[in-house]
């Protein structure tokens, strides 16, 4: 990479935020599990619009490729550079909160503001962005909509696409498209933000997004629930949502052994009931109604007297809910203390979870004797993260390294129930391949002609997705 070309991009955002030095360009080139490192030329970081606009045009010039980043917090590889002569333009100075409209509910942000941040100016405005995720506090919009996050609460609200209203985006040859509307209703042609949305950066950088806010609960309730399998947490969703209908917010199951890694690895936390129930369920309503812990109470007993569920604890606090949270939020990180997994991040009908778990379980168990199953998540979406490895590190080694195997288990029997074998973290390195199997050449072709038509030349974040 030449000087000139270095020269040009400082002149744009200035010298100190052009990183070079190979210990200040490392920490954006290993992605957040540690299984992709690549290399880049340099990290840009500009904190503008107009500045991400001007880089753009000084990369295109010189025929260099881009890789947008912002909290670096995927699980797929789709922010880390593959390698060769690529900027990183790391997007985190574009923090800002430009417009909230309460009467409109909705804000307007740049792509770099964390999801925290966010949700607390919704706060502060007695309004609700209801996006939440156990990255939330270094995760940023931009790399939210860039994957189309979904996170604990799409049963009530729907994921990253259905929360945006309008995008700014910085297109490959470094026009800026300000498609920052902020209306419900506009049926004036192709709805072109969701093009960007989900294409992890392949297709231009998203610099700010007008989001939609909901009214701010006033009551909440939440409860930790054993039941005897998944298909009675399916059957009790029904129940649930019969009794409270969209106050029913979140519905998340969480396998034994998911459980005992956050019990084993996590300070502090503490089993919430006894008898280690094989599996278990985390509910939250939430909304304007004042009897919402009085209908889940009921609920759940209707439910135990039924068979659905065993046992129960609601939570008596605040306190005690986030309590709750913080063992179904850390699934993630006690499983990244524990050692390497092989991860899916699958969707199915939600009335064909009960048959996936069943089947892929016994499936993976004949044919690799002593796997351990960590299967959590969103079931009242359909997605499971549903992760294998083995307990002993040797052992696991060897067990990794059939990946492969593992992959064609669990992701041809997702696709034969109907089902996408990335949910919510994208398809990045990880799946670019992967994907092949799945979606039909027709689908293939019509997405490599919109990158053909948005990016012609490959410049955005190469590599990935396509």
């Amino acid at each position: 990479m030449s000087a000139d070309f270095l020269d040009g991009l400082r002149a744009i955002v200035g010298a100190t935020r052009v990183l070079t030095g190979a210990e200040d360009v490392a920490p954006f080139c290993t992605d957040w599990r540690g299984r992709y490192t690549g290399a880049a030329s340099c990290i840009v970081l500009p904190g503008t619009a107009d500045e991400v606009a001007a880089v753009v045009r000084t990369c295109a010039a010189a025929g260099v490729a881009m890789v947008p980043q912002g909290g670096n917090t995927g699980l797929c590889g789709g922010a880390t550079p593959i390698g060769g002569e690529v900027v990183v333009v790391a997007l985190t100075r574009l923090n800002r909160i430009r417009a909230i409209d309460a009467d409109n509910n909705s804000i307007t942000v740049e792509a770099g503001c964390t999801l925290h941040v966010v949700q607390e100016a919704a706060h502060a405005a007695d309004r609700l962005f209801p996006l939440s995720l156990a990255a939330e506090g270094s995760a940023t919009i931009g790399g939210n909509l860039a994957t189309n996050a979904g996170g604990v609460q799409v049963l009530r609200y729907g994921n990253a696409r259905e929360l945006t209203l309008g995008l700014e985006v910085v297109l490959a040859d470094g026009r800026i498209w300000n498609g920052l509307r902020a209306l419900r209703k506009d049926n004036t042609g192709y709805d072109l933000k969701h093009l960007f949305i989900g294409a992890e950066g392949t297709l231009g950088l998203i610099t700010a997004a007008t989001l939609k806010l909901f009214p701010r609960p006033r009551a909440r309730a939440t409860a930790w629930v054993a039941v005897p399998g998944p298909a009675a947490a399916v059957a009790l969703l029904g129940r649930l949502r019969d009794a409270a209908g969209d106050n029913v917010t979140a519905f998340e199951i969480i396998g034994r052994p998911a459980l005992d890694l956050v019990l084993k690895h996590i300070p502090g936390a503490r089993d919430p009931l006894s008898g280690k129930p094989a599996w278990q369920v985390l509910v939250e309503l939430s909304g304007a109604r004042a009897d919402l812990a009085a209908t889940l109470e009921s609920a759940l007993a209707d439910a135990v007297a039924d068979g659905l569920a065993a046992d129960a604890v609601l939570a008596a606090s605040e306190a005690q809910a986030a309590a709750l949270w913080a063992l179904r939020e850390n699934i993630s990180e006690a499983q990244k203390i524990e050692g390497v997994s092989i991860k899916h991040d699958i969707a199915v009908p939600v009335s064909r979870i009960a048959e996936f778990i069943a089947r892929a379980d016994a499936a993976l168990a004949a044919a690799f004797p002593g796997v351990r199953i960590v299967c959590f998540g969103h079931i009242g979406d359909g997605n499971l993260h549903y992760n294998q490895s083995r307990a002993e590190a040797e052992s696991n080694a060897e067990f990794i390294a059939r990946t492969g195997a593992v992959n064609r288990v669990v992701h041809d029997l997702v696709h034969e129930l109907g089902g996408s074998i990335s949910a919510e973290h994208g398809l990045g390195q990880l799946k670019r391949e992967e994907i092949l199997r799945y979606k039909s050449g027709i689908e293939m072709d019509m997405m490599r002609a919109v990158k053909r038509a948005l990016d012609p030349r490959g410049l955005m974040n190469p590599g990935k997705l396509l």
